[in-house]
This record gives C-alpha cells, structure tokens and sequence, in this order.
C-alpha cells in the first residue's frame, strides 16, 4: 500500500490530543429481577479525587496500555471480577472534556455478578434501571468558559490588540436523578450517550 493510500485510510486524531489526560471507563449493563440495569459506582470517601461521587467504572491510561485495556482492567479491579465475566459489546463515544481530559468509553454485560466490588475505591454498587433512565430527563445548567490568558500574552501580535474579541464557550452540566442517587458531571454526559446508543443498537424488555 503506497503511503497515499495509508493517508486515505488513516483514522485521525484530536488536535492537541497529548496534552489530555486519557482514562477507560466501562458502561455495565446487569440483569436483575428480569430487567436491565446500569451498574454505577459510589466512589470511596478516601479516594483523593471526587470522593463519594457516582460514577462508571474506570481509570486512567497506564503506560503502554490501550483505553480498552485500561477499562477492562480498571472494572475487574474495581468489581472484583474475573475477566471471563466481561462480555464487550462494542464501542461508545469519546467524551472530550473542557479541562484537558479525554475519556473513551465501551460497553460490557457483566454475567453472573454477586455485588462485589473493591472497597478501598468503591464505597457502594448501584444498579438503576435502564427503563427508569430511558423515561426520566436529566436536569441541565448551562454554563459558560471564559478565556483567562496569559500575563505575558502577545497582544502587541494580534488584530486589536487588548480590545481582540476572544470568543467564548459554553458547556451543559447535567444532573439524573435516581431515589437519593444524583449522577452528573461527566458520568452523566456519558450517560446520556450511552442512552442514545444503547436506543439505537439494542432492544432490551
């Protein structure tokens, strides 16, 4: 294959993609009671980084690992699972988040779980209904990003100088609600991904 032809078939990266923080994050689904539901986690109030949030399993990128070992390796830690028990469905969405961390997501069936899960990072197990998150609308606050430059900046380099007009984002900050459960952030911006998808690929009674 010429390397025109390798160009053509290339898959493309993100822009800037290095300077992110990459993680694996898995979105189990678990039968109970005859019923799909979603596993989520409620993370350990010792663990350094958002303790007592909810969230998905996973963690971040090691060295020379791949995303998809990353999650899968992450869940078995997290759920005390071996790996047979880990039945990949596919891949999910990326989720790019406005402070430089890049999280890719994949699909799984846990089989024959008990509840376990890791203490030392797992302060609870929370199974929701699929059909519960498929007819309950997340909250949604908008929210806005405003470029704090540097001191040193060139403005002498730019159009306008100081009076430049940077643009400015925004970014949604969702919130479900479940019993006394709140999941957001970006577990629910994957949330509601993993909804759309799991509409679009799978019928689930």
């Amino acid at each position: 294959m010429s390397k025109r032809e390798d160009f053509l078939s290339r898959i493309p990266h993100i822009m800037g993609e290095e300077n992110y923080q990459q993680y694996g994050v898995m979105i189990p689904l678990v039968w109970q009671d005859e019923k799909v539901h979603l596993l989520f986690e409620k993370r350990s109030k010792m663990l350094r980084r958002q303790p007592g949030e909810i969230s998905f399993p996973g963690g971040k990128l090691e060295e020379n690992e791949t995303t998809f070992e990353c999650a899968i390796r992450e869940t078995m830690e997290e759920l005390c699972l071996e790996r047979g028990q880990i039945e990949i469905l596919g891949v999910g969405d990326q989720y790019l988040s406005p402070f430089n961390l890049l999280l890719h997501t994949y699909f799984c069936v846990i089989k024959d779980y008990q509840g376990t899960f890791n203490p030392d990072e797992v302060e609870e197990i929370i199974l929701v209904p699929l059909d519960y998150l498929k007819t309950h609308e997340p909250y949604r606050f908008m929210n806005h990003i405003v470029s704090e430059l540097a001191k040193d900046f060139p403005y002498e380099w730019i159009p306008e100088g100081e009076n430049y007009n940077f643009l400015k984002g925004t970014y949604d900050i969702l919130f479900y609600h479940y019993k006394d459960i709140k999941i957001w952030g970006m577990t629910a911006k994957i949330l509601q991904s993993a909804l759309r998808l799991l509409d679009d690929f799978f019928e689930y009674n």
